[in-house]
């Protein structure tokens, strides 16, 4: 079992990173691989909308994104890690997901979470912003006892957040369970029915 993690900070090894790792530390007592992705900090071009992925399977750039998205097919679980910049997901870190979620990865009914981290606030508007993209990929979403947000100026900061190191923490054993759970396979997934799309203005 595996679960892969994006870090969208430009910090590769900063209070992102630090939530990340809380997180993954769970899943790997649990017996799960956890590989981290440094995204942050690379050049990566926004989504254009011109739908060639939906011929060909790859975004038209090739980079990082189209590697991403071929890993996911043989994972259990994903992470999404962010810095939150003027109450959102860092802007690099969202050129990033538009392009690798529009793409239709294999993520139904795999397990994720989200970790944001910030110095002082604006972590809930990020933490949901992250969740859209798991919530539309039909992604079963780990709960945790609060969300998933944590404080500092930094990787040492992060670990005088001792609530948010607990939420991450809950959030990677949730995960976990989940990801064993739908392993088991005692109940069959349920059926999917064609895709319907309606416009507004015709």
């Amino acid at each position: 079992m595996k679960v892969i993690g994006f870090n969208g900070s430009p910090h590769e090894k900063g209070t992102t990173w630090r939530g990340m790792t809380a997180v993954a530390g769970e899943l790997e007592k649990a017996g799960i691989e956890v590989e981290l992705v440094q995204v942050g900090g690379r050049e990566i071009p926004g989504c254009t909308g011109c739908r060639s992925c939906f011929g060909t399977g790859r975004c038209r750039f090739d980079d990082m994104v189209n590697e991403c998205a071929a890993k996911l097919a043989a994972v259990e679980g994903i992470i999404l890690g962010s810095p939150v910049y003027y109450g959102g997901i860092a802007g690099g870190f969202k050129c990033f997901l538009d392009r690798l979620f529009y793409l239709r990865p294999h993520l139904r009914l795999k397990v994720g979470t989200t970790v944001t981290a910030l110095r002082r606030t604006g972590g809930i508007l990020a933490h949901q912003q992250l969740n859209n993209y798991l919530n539309l990929a039909e992604v079963i979403i780990a709960p945790a006892v609060y969300w998933n947000v944590i404080h500092g100026n930094g990787a040492e900061e992060a670990l005088q957040d001792g609530e948010g190191m607990m939420v991450m923490r809950t959030a990677g054993r949730n995960m976990a369970w989940l990801i064993k759970s739908i392993a088991a396979g005692a109940v069959p997934f349920p059926e999917t029915e064609p895709r319907v799309m309606t416009n507004f203005i015709r």
